[in-house]
């Protein structure tokens, strides 16, 4: 009867033993655990950076060479490069440099909602009643 249960005991461990469910949560820590140390280096480069940027004189290189910002007073002027021959191509950024249009191909540059002279009079009318309006609070 002994080794019966002996046998019995041990097909019910194996049987029921969530050994495939342990191996698998096993491996979702071990990725997570990976992303968390990822995470943390990237920390410590980003205050390594931090700390390098710290001083004004960085965060104005910074501004200028990565946000083309300028100190109150200066201009920004942006010299585009040209071809290796150092002539600029037509294919270039520049709208200066594009082929001209025949005015009977230009399309008119008109607005959605033009501002007519009647436009701008309803909109004084408009500001005048509303000031003659609102007079009584003096």
């Amino acid at each position: 009867m002994l080794p019966l249960g002996v046998i019995t005991a041990a097909i019910m461990l194996v049987g029921w033993f969530p050994a495939a469910a342990l191996w698998h949560q096993q491996s979702q820590l071990d990725a997570t655990s990976a992303q968390i140390k990822a995470v943390q280096q990237e920390e410590l480069a980003l205050k390594a950076q931090s700390k390098s940027i710290d001083t004004r004189a960085a965060a104005t290189e910074l501004a200028r060479e990565q946000y083309q910002l300028v100190s109150p007073g200066q201009s920004l002027i942006q010299v585009l490069p040209g071809d290796s021959a150092g002539e600029v191509s037509a294919s270039s950024a520049d709208p200066g440099f594009q082929p001209l249009v025949s005015p009977s191909a230009a399309t008119p540059l008109t607005s959605a909602t033009p501002l007519t002279p009647s436009t701008h009079h309803q909109a004084n009318a408009y500001l005048s009643r509303l000031v003659r309006t609102l007079e009584f609070w003096r």
